[in-house]
């Protein structure tokens, strides 16, 4: 090395170390402790939860029937057509009448001939000493008893004969005879007009039954017959269904059924009316499980007063269950979903606790807890997406986690 180069090592050498003895480093600063985040907290609390079964099902008329004629004959007038609206006892098909009013006009007349006889008049009972045979008996037994008291005394007194006597007495045992011929004669004849009745009224009937009427309230879904066509007792005229109310059958899932019960109420949608819901009642809960699909039919009944449900008809429906023992809920902006697992920040002083929850059914502005929080404890209600674990927090406003009123819970199966 150069005496030049060893005398420029020398200088710098001298310069550090008069900088590292000639003085000293300024203090470093302490680090600044980060700002507490203001939040909001709410109070875990519990309170009832009334959860909703969602399933799905097909709806169905309340009645259905096949209305078919019961007596034979050619078809008159059919004054309804498909899609008509028919009341209780509205005519559907009319037969030709001639000869049913014919026979029930010749039946009606054979009662009224017999109840002339009988001196029955319309809307009193049968009494048979009314019946003139009967009554004229009567009044000749009457006075033959009569003649033969009056007979018996005069020969007591010895002013008739003995022969005479037994003439009257012949007489009253004659008269009573007739009266109760006349009796008999009466009662057959009544017997008579019992089966002439019957016979009227099967006329009637078989006049009435020219006429196929609606055996209730409903619309027409099929007309089968036309004016002409010759139907016979059985033939199918018409299909007529009960829209209002409609039944549901829905599908309960086997998991579910010990929670469905009769009489609970059930919303339903179709996919006609998108956004407009349905109300009904279970009405009918089966007994027993469809074995192929390991399921329980659950039957409802939903009022149809503007008829804008159909019967066949797809439905989802929502059945609201008992409500449960109570759970703890807090509010929905509490929890913090990342990565499908929902967590909360739990208070603890002036910081707060990252904790992991198992969330349950939504209840409007609250959510239920089924894991992970205890009645009591105070979780951050804001400011969420700026905390984390152990961050330092300054509360701002306590709230309720029960405030306002929650609409039902879903529980949602398949």
């Amino acid at each position: 090395m150069s005496p030049t180069s060893t005398s420029a090592l020398a200088t710098l050498l001298a310069v550090a170390l008069a900088s590292g003895c000639g003085s000293r480093p300024e203090q470093q600063s302490a680090p600044t402790a980060p700002a507490a985040t203001a939040i909001t907290v709410a109070t875990v609390q519990q309170q009832s939860v009334n959860r909703v079964l969602r399933v799905t099902g097909t709806l169905m008329a309340a009645e259905e029937a096949e209305v078919a004629a019961e007596t034979s004959g050619r078809v008159t007038s059919t004054p309804v057509e498909r899609g008509s609206r028919v009341a209780e006892g509205t005519p559907l098909i009319t037969l030709v009448q001639i000869e049913a009013q014919a026979g029930a006009a010749d039946a009606e007349a054979n009662v009224a001939q017999l109840e002339a006889r009988l001196a029955i008049a319309p809307g009193e009972p049968f009494d048979i000493e009314k019946v003139p045979e009967v009554a004229s008996a009567k009044a000749s037994r009457d006075l033959a008893e009569a003649d033969f008291a009056r007979i018996r005394s005069l020969l007591d007194q010895k002013v008739v004969s003995q022969a005479e006597f037994d003439q009257r007495r012949t007489q009253v045992d004659a008269s009573s005879n007739q009266y109760r011929a006349a009796r008999n004669a009466a009662q057959q004849q009544y017997r008579m007009l019992e089966g002439a009745r019957a016979r009227a009224s099967l006329a009637t009937k078989s006049l009435a039954d020219t006429i196929v009427r609606s055996p209730f309230a409903g619309l027409v879904v099929e007309r089968k017959v036309s004016i002409g066509d010759f139907v016979i007792r059985g033939t199918k005229v018409a299909t007529v269904v009960k829209v209002a109310p409609l039944r549901v059958e829905l599908t309960v899932p086997e998991q579910s059924a010990g929670l469905v019960r009769s009489g609970e109420r059930v919303r339903l949608q179709v996919d006609a009316f998108p956004g407009r819901l349905f109300e009904g009642e279970v009405r009918f809960v089966s007994p027993a499980f469809r074995a192929d699909q390991r399921a329980l039919t659950v039957e409802a009944v939903v009022p149809n007063t503007d008829d804008a449900l159909k019967p066949g008809m797809f439905v989802s429906a929502e059945i609201t269950l008992p409500a449960t023992d109570p759970s703890l809920v807090v509010p929905a902006e509490a929890i913090r979903a990342v990565a499908g697992i929902s967590h909360v920040f739990v208070v603890r002083g002036d910081k707060v606790e990252q904790r992991m929850i198992t969330p349950g059914v939504t209840l409007g502005p609250l959510t239920e807890v089924l894991m992970g929080l205890s009645a009591g404890e105070s979780v951050a209600t804001s400011g969420i997406d700026r905390l984390a674990d152990g961050a330092a927090i300054r509360v701002e406003q306590r709230a309720s986690a029960a405030s306002g009123t929650p609409a039902p819970g879903h529980l949602t199966t398949k």
